[in-house]
């Protein structure tokens, strides 16, 4: 397997004058220079010379490019450093003045932007990819309503992750009100645990956004209370995920089901998988996910890696009793060539784009367009299945 490596999203500007911006808005919205700026956050994205003269006549206070800025510039301005992203007119970046760290917000041509709401956490999965942490980090939540009238209206979907979005239940829940009246026509997807939802005061108030396109991505590890429990390393975890998944239902709110596959989960899908389809048929989607082994799933290897191949019987026995009892049910983060036939066109292309990559056997791989490949992040794994189709 080669050294490919995620997108680089983030970086120290390799040279930066930002003297003038200090204590001012810090998230900036990139533009043609050959354009007139919009809004007194808009930078122009500089990548000739003639840019920069154009970029100052057309009102703007903030050049971002690769390249050393002219001599003598009235602009404030940011070189980015070697191997950034490539940026294009709308992307939408977090700059620090004091220090020149540049952090990409939303691209505008991807289909996978997200917004980390917090770190912390009530769960302590042992496979999480964003291990939690105790921190005051409220600042995510300014940088996020600071951002999102930035973003382009067309954008088809956003998500938010955590941590735990729901910690702070009330001001996040404001959050998705902002990204309605924003984003009215965008997808909306959070992945929470679920739990808060046990509150009827939390899940009436996200009810109450009224977002005809929100929806909550919930896993659920087990038909077992003691089983998910362990995997979340939090006693009566199962209980209030259930409960709160009932009350989302009850207030025809939009579920998803997720469920990531590993040596506790995978030879038990068979199980969980009837369950669901007996228990909560109601919900909108199953999401059976391939492991990214990342975060606590490094540490807890020993415990949780089961090669794809070995789980297949039950990765199919678990996706026809799903969409027997018509469960919309959908396999992520799997390339094509390990799963049965018979499932894959259950399988989605889900891998974010600054994090999806293929090896050297895709290259005569005759699905290759069609499949969601491997996660570059953290350590990677291959299963031993690996082969063109």
């Amino acid at each position: 397997m080669g050294s490919v490596k995620p997108l680089l999203l983030s970086g120290r500007a390799v040279a930066a004058d930002l003297a003038k911006l200090s204590g001012e808005r810090q998230s900036w919205r990139l533009r043609s220079p050959a354009s007139f700026a919009a809004d007194d956050r808009d930078a122009a994205l500089v990548a000739v010379p003639d840019d920069w003269r154009l970029a100052q006549a057309h009102g703007y206070r903030l050049a971002i490019g690769r390249d050393e800025p002219p001599t003598r510039t009235a602009l404030s301005y940011v070189r980015l450093p070697a191997g950034f992203a490539e940026l294009g007119e709308g992307d939408v970046l977090r700059i620090q003045p004091r220090n020149g760290r540049v952090r990409v917000l939303y691209r505008r041509s991807s289909r996978h932007n997200f917004f980390l709401v917090t770190e912390r956490c009530n769960n302590y999965c042992l496979m999480c990819s964003q291990p939690p942490k105790l921190v005051d980090d409220g600042w995510l939540m300014d940088e996020i309503e600071d951002t999102l009238p930035l973003i382009d209206r067309t954008t088809p979907s956003l998500t938010f992750t955590g941590g735990e979005p729901l910690t702070e239940w009330r001001r996040f829940i404001g959050i998705l009100e902002l990204t309605r009246d924003l984003l009215p026509d965008t997808a909306v997807h959070v992945l929470t645990n679920g739990r808060a939802f046990a509150s009827p005061d939390v899940a009436s108030t996200w009810a109450a956004v009224r977002h005809p396109k929100l929806s909550a991505g919930i896993p659920i590890y087990a038909a077992v209370d003691h089983i998910h429990d362990y995997v979340v390393q939090a006693k009566g975890a199962f209980d209030q995920t259930l409960l709160g998944v009932l009350r989302l239902k009850d207030s025809g709110q939009r579920v998803e089901i997720r469920i990531v596959l590993h040596a506790i989960t995978a030879p038990r899908l068979r199980e969980t998988c009837s369950w669901i389809a007996r228990n909560l048929p109601f919900v909108d989607h199953v999401a059976l996910m391939g492991l990214e082994n990342i975060g606590f799933a490094i540490a807890n290897d020993d415990a949780l890696w089961i090669d794809p191949l070995d789980y297949q019987e039950q990765l199919a026995v678990g996706i026809d009793v799903l969409s027997t009892a018509g469960v919309n049910v959908s396999i992520y983060n799997l390339p094509l060539c390990v799963l049965d036939p018979s499932v894959r066109p259950f399988s989605v292309q889900s891998i974010s784009d600054w994090k999806n990559m293929y090896v050297e056997e895709c290259n005569s791989c005759s699905a290759r367009r069609e499949c969601a490949g491997f996660f570059s992040t953290g350590r990677p794994k291959l299963s031993r299945g690996i082969a063109p189709i």
